[in-house]
């Protein structure tokens, strides 16, 4: 009995040293949004105490081409990752991203809640706070999800989607367009999405997440390997470690996945232009060609040996086909 007990102090030890070594903490709340928050972010308090983390960008409404663009990035990522497009859409309307709920520098819930209903009732809340009534919305990822979400319930406030590489369409409808053997590869394309989904692991991961995890999850997520700058990497590493972010992580996704129906996806008939890179391992090319077909007022780029990030990996081609599809959209009827 004695020598077990010993055998066990020299693991607890031994446990304890190595958690130690490897923890990384939070980085500081301050820090972080002098980094990141600078102007032109704002924060804006929406309902339930919620501050949220964005930025509203472009000339005024009056002087705006078309309708204003809401912008919602992808799980584990940030405002940040619409850089490129926000800084070509703002020179003619008004364009607006924010860090949604367990991201970035809106970090938490307070409520602790992550269901889509959630994350959807967010972007209208936002929108009110910043006067905007009608607006075109674009997501990536979950943020695709989020969006469609949005159309769904409200259908008034939403005059057109941009889905990147979206989540939100029913599992087993992608499933059954695929080749058998691809869909024995779903859930392997990405090291960070992998853990969060193990149950213990994530509660380690909590305390220690190298760099270099996120590194590779981000490698893994793309195609155009020159978008995983050192700039990059460090700002998904920092913004995940932001005071509550990690455990909020953790937590969404110990939440049971959310799509939206067959006849609820059916039923969205805004215009909507669908953007996928052909080789995403995260969300594969079928997910996009099966929201075409279901959709009934929408239209499909695929973008060959691009990955889960068109709106950074295909930048110019992105804007172009974006910019197009707007001019369509809102053409006045002759």
């Amino acid at each position: 009995m004695k020598w077990a007990l010993r055998i066990l102090g020299v693991i607890v030890l031994i446990v304890a040293v190595a958690f130690a070594i490897f923890r990384t903490p939070d980085t500081d709340a301050q820090a972080m949004r002098a980094k990141y928050g600078s102007e032109p972010s704002q924060f804006v308090e929406i309902d339930g105490g919620t501050v949220i983390h964005l930025r509203d960008e472009g000339p005024e409404d009056g002087d705006a081409q078309g309708l204003p663009i809401i912008l919602l990035h992808g799980s584990n990522a940030d405002l940040h990752t619409w850089e490129p497009w926000a800084k070509e859409l703002a020179k003619t309307r008004r364009v607006i991203r924010f860090d949604q709920v367990s991201h970035g520098l809106t970090g938490p819930d307070p409520d602790g809640d992550y269901s889509r209903e959630n994350f959807t009732s967010d972007v209208i809340e936002v929108a009110d706070a910043l006067g905007v009534e009608r607006f075109i919305l674009g997501g990536n990822s979950m943020g695709g999800k989020h969006a469609l979400g949005v159309a769904s319930l409200y259908p008034s406030r939403v005059a057109g989607l941009i889905l990147v590489d979206g989540s939100g369409a029913p599992q087993d409808e992608v499933e059954a367009m695929m080749d058998p053997a691809k869909v024995e590869e779903d859930d392997g394309g990405n090291i960070g999405f992998a853990i969060a989904r193990m149950p213990g692991v994530n509660l380690l991961a909590q305390h220690i997440t190298p760099r270099s995890l996120i590194k590779q999850s981000l490698e893994q997520s793309v195609s155009n390997q020159a978008v995983v700058t050192q700039e990059a990497v460090d700002r998904y590493w920092e913004l995940l470690r932001y005071p509550g972010n990690r455990a909020a992580t953790m937590e969404r996704f110990a939440t049971e996945y959310e799509p939206l129906t067959k006849d609820q996806i059916a039923a969205i008939a805004v215009p909507t232009l669908i953007l996928w890179g052909e080789e995403d391992r995260l969300i594969p090319v079928e997910a996009g060609e099966w929201l075409n077909q279901a959709m009934p007022n929408s239209e499909l780029v695929i973008y060959p040996a691009i990955g889960h990030l068109p709106h950074e990996e295909a930048v110019d081609a992105t804007l172009s086909d974006v910019q197009r599809w707007l001019d369509s959209m809102e053409k006045p009827a002759s």
